[in-house]
């Protein structure tokens, strides 16, 4: 049973910065475009960033771009986010998530991902 496990959420003030890691388990994990999605209360889930399998490329949501950073590491079968400048917005419960996407758009969508974690909490204080 594939198994994504998301870590290193918590609280931290504006302008500050967290690192969120996702380890996945028993998955080819090479094969599969990994991807960051978010959710706050009452809001539906948010596109954040995805790291592409095939074309090695990644991807960011408008709202984070050029503050977050998504890098994989195939050999330990982890996606880390790297997230700065964080803002009060970006309060919610981050989800890793592992599909088969080959394109951008298909990446972006949140039921193209076969594999999902649990979550992990980033609170953002102002």
């Amino acid at each position: 049973q594939v198994q994504l496990v998301e870590s290193g959420g918590g609280l931290v003030q504006a302008g500050g910065s967290l690192r969120l890691s996702c380890a996945a388990s028993t998955l080819t994990f090479s094969t599969y475009t990994m991807g960051w999605f978010r959710q706050a209360p009452g809001k539906e889930r948010e596109f954040v960033a995805a790291s592409m399998w095939k074309t090695t490329d990644t991807y960011y949501g408008d709202v984070v771009k050029g503050r977050f950073t998504i890098s994989r590491d195939n050999a330990k079968n982890t996606v880390n986010l790297q997230m700065n400048s964080l803002e009060p917005e970006d309060t919610a419960v981050y989800y890793c998530a592992a599909g088969g996407s080959t394109s951008r758009f298909a990446a972006l969508l949140w039921y193209t991902y076969d594999y999902w974690g649990q979550g992990t909490q980033v609170t953002v204080s102002s």
